[in-house]
């Protein structure tokens, strides 16, 4: 398969310390792969070099036979790369569907546009597009109530359609099942497998050993910046240097 996301001898240094130390590896179309690791193994570093938040030390991020490395996060945006974050993030004045409204505007090329004669089927294109990025999580009947007020899984389902409503087809997803009981963790298994069957791109940073080994085509695996593991649940499930780093035991 040829590679939609690719990162190529990638590393990020922070004062002396490598938080990523010569990272290759590529995704390819409407794969779901699982970045998995122990803490500070360098997992978000990964997700924030990608989407533009910070600069390489050396190597290169190539999006579609494109270098973006040095991009703003906004243009990775509008590119198709959009990310979740693993603190919730959330207006406290604003509704749920006004959460999904404000993301879309990494896709707006200018403000001129509100005086085009086409601003209004503009808008109602964004309201249909946020309508759908709401029912996709289950949380178009809850679109008029302040986000605040959401419960702890139906904010980490609106940060995933905020996510969708920017048209992406890559999604970087950071420990979206941090918090949740088993109830909200089965509705967030579902919700991945349906966005994998629409044609979605996933790379899914995840400490839920259970629900990556589910979802995920592929595992990669990050110890101390370093990439030591790729391959099928199975494989890396029996690797003995995965198991000595972060498993503990196979399963």
């Amino acid at each position: 398969m040829s590679a939609l996301l690719e990162l190529s001898h990638v590393s990020k240094g922070f004062g002396g310390v490598l938080a990523l130390d010569d990272v290759s590896f590529s995704i390819a179309q409407k794969e779901l792969v699982g970045l998995i690791g122990p803490n500070g193994a360098g997992k978000t570093t990964v997700f924030n070099l990608v989407s533009g938040v910070y600069g390489l030390s050396a190597g290169e991020v190539v999006h579609r036979g494109v270098r973006i490395s040095g991009s703003s996060p906004t243009r990775i945006a509008r590119r198709g790369i959009a990310r979740t974050f693993q603190n919730i993030r959330l207006f406290r004045s604003l509704t749920v569907f006004d959460h999904v409204l404000v993301a879309q505007t990494c896709r707006s090329r200018g403000l001129m546009t509100q005086f085009s004669p086409f601003a209004t089927h503009a808008e109602a294109e964004r309201r249909r597009q946020a309508l759908d990025a709401l029912e996709a999580v289950g949380l178009v009947q809850r679109r008029d109530e302040p986000a605040v007020h959401l419960p702890y899984g139906a904010q980490r389902r609106l940060e995933i359609a905020r996510a969708l409503a920017t048209s992406p087809e890559i999604l970087l997803l950071d420990e979206p099942a941090a918090g949740l009981n088993d109830t909200e963790t089965g509705e967030l298994r579902r919700l991945l497998d349906t966005l994998r069957t629409r044609g979605y791109t996933i790379l899914l940073v995840e400490h839920d050993m259970k629900l990556v080994m589910q979802l995920c085509s592929r595992i990669l695996v990050l110890n101390f910046g370093k990439l030591i593991a790729c391959g099928t649940p199975p494989e890396v499930r029996a690797n003995q240097e995965v198991i000595d780093a972060y498993l503990g035991v196979a399963n």
